[in-house]
């Protein structure tokens, strides 16, 4: 059929709408008239692809990436960077107004990337490829990638234009690995993370079944990436490891050192990390006592102790709680750890009487949002300042909606564009006790 296409939404997909029927078109712009075929069909609500474009949007570039369109880990390479960071301050509105009902009419801060070679972590799949042998079986060997878009299955790649030069190189000389038949069949998913300066490595490399013994493949993975500082083996159960190397890299930040474990998250784009924990520091401000909810490895908390006289961190992942304690051993100023739950730590934190409500609270939740009753027991514990990060403009809403029916105002609104090139927000919100 024949479609215009009126907007774009969260998720990287465009919305038409034909026969009374809602259609989702990826990789074309508002104000595009295509032709297309539907992929999937659900009641009144369907999935097309572009066949033809039949008018072109003036938004529209050439994509730098050969695989754009098919691999999964791009969506808007097709829309110049000036206006994706239009789109997603638009989505970001509509998302708070239809789903939280918060008409934010003020200014939305977005501060820029640069769009290309700014990720710092990369998770590459690996899956056997059947290579035809000449008058005989076919070689299996193994290809490496990303996943195509919506699916489980492998896109094969030869660059990729997002990721770190250090990340990038990495990636080639695995390739090539793979190629030859260097590496095991069983080899599944490879996720490197980078250090700051894009020189050290982290290397955590998953396999079906675990290979036997582990430290021959380990010194040829040392001598074919030399500037891996700590690799891990597992099987894809994490059940069976064996490391080589500290465990952690250290990843530099204002003159702070974080210790990122492989099983630990850290923030992916490498030029924006600094100017995050800027804004951090400007909205939070100074005080007596911080609390730092789902804290990571401390990258907020590190900085809050330079302006609060205590800091809480709260981190329920053991693996990332044992990275925080590195920098809280290198702070002059008091960081508590408290390695459970964020409910949980607010509910004894509520029952023990005597114990002072936190100036400023900073949460950085994963992308679910704040768990069930999280936001009313923010609610309660009444914080001057609440500083909500977020990485779902969906769950943002819904949390903000909670939160802003009480005593909170919403005061300042940012995106930070960790995520260039796909349709991915990071935002940053200020909350404040009154109206």
């Amino acid at each position: 059929m024949r479609v215009k296409i009126d907007k774009l939404v969260y998720g990287g997909e465009a919305l038409a709408h034909e026969g009374g029927q809602t259609i989702f078109v990826p990789f074309v712009l508002p104000g595009e008239e295509a032709e297309i075929e539907i992929v999937d069909r659900k009641k009144k609500l369907l999935r097309g692809r572009a066949t033809q474009l039949l008018k072109n949007s003036p938004q529209r570039i050439e994509p730098r990436c050969p695989h754009f369109g098919v691999c999964g880990g791009c969506d808007y390479q097709h829309v110049s960077y000036d206006a994706q960071l239009e789109i997603k301050r638009e989505i970001l509105r509509e998302t708070l107004r239809r789903l939280g009902r918060i008409d934010w009419k003020e200014p939305i801060t977005v501060h820029a990337s640069p769009p290309w070679e700014y990720r710092n972590r990369a998770q590459w799949k690996v899956r056997p490829l059947a290579v035809p042998k000449a008058g005989g079986p076919s070689n299996e060997l193994s290809s490496i990638g990303y996943f195509r878009a919506r699916s489980s299955a492998l896109c094969p790649v030869e660059t990729c234009s997002i990721i770190s030069p250090k990340l990038l190189a990495t990636f080639q000389t695995l390739r090539e690995a793979l190629a030859s038949g260097k590496l095991p069949p069983t080899l599944r998913e490879v996720e490197a993370f980078a250090d700051a300066a894009d020189k050290g490595l982290l290397l955590t490399v998953t396999f079906s079944s675990f290979p036997y013994p582990p430290e021959p493949l380990l010194q040829m993975l040392v001598q074919m990436l030399p500037a891996a500082k700590s690799i891990l083996l597992q099987d894809a159960a994490g059940e069976r490891m064996s490391l080589l190397g500290p465990g952690f890299l250290q990843y530099d930040v204002l003159q702070e050192q974080f210790r990122v474990g492989h099983l630990s998250f850290f923030q992916v784009n490498r030029f924006l990390v600094e100017e995050m924990v800027e804004l951090i520091r400007k909205l939070t401000g100074s005080g007596d006592l911080a609390f730092d909810l789902y804290s990571g490895v401390g990258l907020f908390s590190a900085f809050l102790a330079d302006s609060f006289s205590q800091v809480v961190a709260v981190e329920a992942d053991p693996a990332s709680a044992r990275d925080l304690e590195s920098v809280v051993r290198s702070s002059a100023t008091t960081i508590a750890i408290h390695n459970q739950a964020t409910g949980l730590f607010l509910r004894k934190w509520e029952g023990r009487r005597g114990l002072p409500a936190p100036d400023v609270v900073v949460v950085d939740p994963p992308r679910a949002g704040l768990e069930d009753d999280v936001a009313e027991q923010l609610v309660a514990l009444a914080p001057r300042k609440i500083v909500y990060v977020s990485c779902d403009p969906s769950t943002l809403a819904r949390d903000l909606a909670k939160l802003s029916a009480s005593v909170y105002t919403l005061r300042e609104l940012h995106i930070l564009d960790m995520f260039p090139q796909t349709y991915h927000i990071e935002s940053v919100v200020l909350l404040e006790r009154g109206r």
